[in-house]
């Protein structure tokens, strides 16, 4: 690495992004055909939101060496952000063909298609994916949240459960309510149950597995119990008409036993 290109990232890493634009623009002046140059400069135009160079930059980044991941990603992350979803696949889309063997560029595709719900194709990516890194547990859980969204509440399952065959993954209360809300789906309430409170055990302040819970006791007549997860349910900061609402509850199921 040239002492200029130090320099300018030694800039870019104190956040003095202006100058490390500067600093690029003179590496450019006798590099005129660094990609990485063009990409790196392009990460400070967004930083100081200007987006229109950002783009320019990852552009040119691109055509200069057509097999630089970082810059697809980067490009595609400028269109993202600003709402340009169709410029956002099709630049991840090139950089797939262009670099079949990186999963990174497919999982990114996955996860705009499913932004743009397009679950069959973002199932076609994940897939690839998991031939490549069968243990890819953030593949396998983007998986479950499609085939939830589909109605494939087997399949969802079953990927959620993979997920937590990681054991990295068994203190994720996130993970445990998907869990639990495809079990609740497929109609298999005591599983529902036992993973809302999997993730109430990881998480005591999680709020929403509380009235989650407290719902499917209330609906398998645990009334003590169901009154137990309600109240704890009330101790949260949650707007005074929900409070309220809850409260009703309470005082019906309690008039039942």
């Amino acid at each position: 690495m040239s002492e200029k290109i130090e320099k300018a990232m030694s800039l870019f890493s104190e956040k003095k992004y202006k100058e490390s634009i500067d600093a690029f623009s003179s590496v450019l002046e006798t590099e005129p055909d660094n990609a990485d140059v063009y990409n790196n400069m392009g990460v400070a135009y967004s930083c100081v939101g200007d987006f229109e160079h950002a783009e320019k930059c990852y552009v040119r980044a691109i055509e200069l060496d057509p097999e630089l991941a970082q810059a697809y990603i980067n490009l595609s992350d400028l269109y993202y952000k600003t709402g340009d979803i169709a410029s956002a696949v099709g630049t991840l889309q090139r950089g797939s063909y262009e670099l079949q063997d990186n999963l990174t560029i497919a999982h990114l595709l996955a996860r705009v298609y499913i932004e743009d719900q397009r679950w069959e194709d973002a199932i076609v990516e994940l897939e690839r994916v998991l031939d490549g890194e069968p243990d890819n547990y953030d593949a396998y859980y983007d998986l479950g949240h499609i085939y939830f969204e589909l109605g494939d509440y087997d399949i969802a399952i079953d990927n959620f459960e993979n997920v937590l065959a990681y054991e990295q993954n068994q203190n994720n209360e996130l993970i445990y309510y998907a869990l639990a809300q495809a079990y609740e789906a497929n109609n298999e309430i005591d599983k529902a149950i036992s993973n809302y409170l999997k993730a109430i055990a990881v998480n005591d302040k999680f709020l929403h597995a509380y009235k989650k819970v407290g719902i499917l006791f209330l609906a398998r007549e645990d009334y003590e119990d169901a009154i137990e997860y309600f109240e704890n349910y009330l101790d949260f900061d949650i707007p005074d008409e929900e409070k309220d609402n809850v409260q009703k509850l309470i005082d019906r199921v309690k008039s039942k036993i």
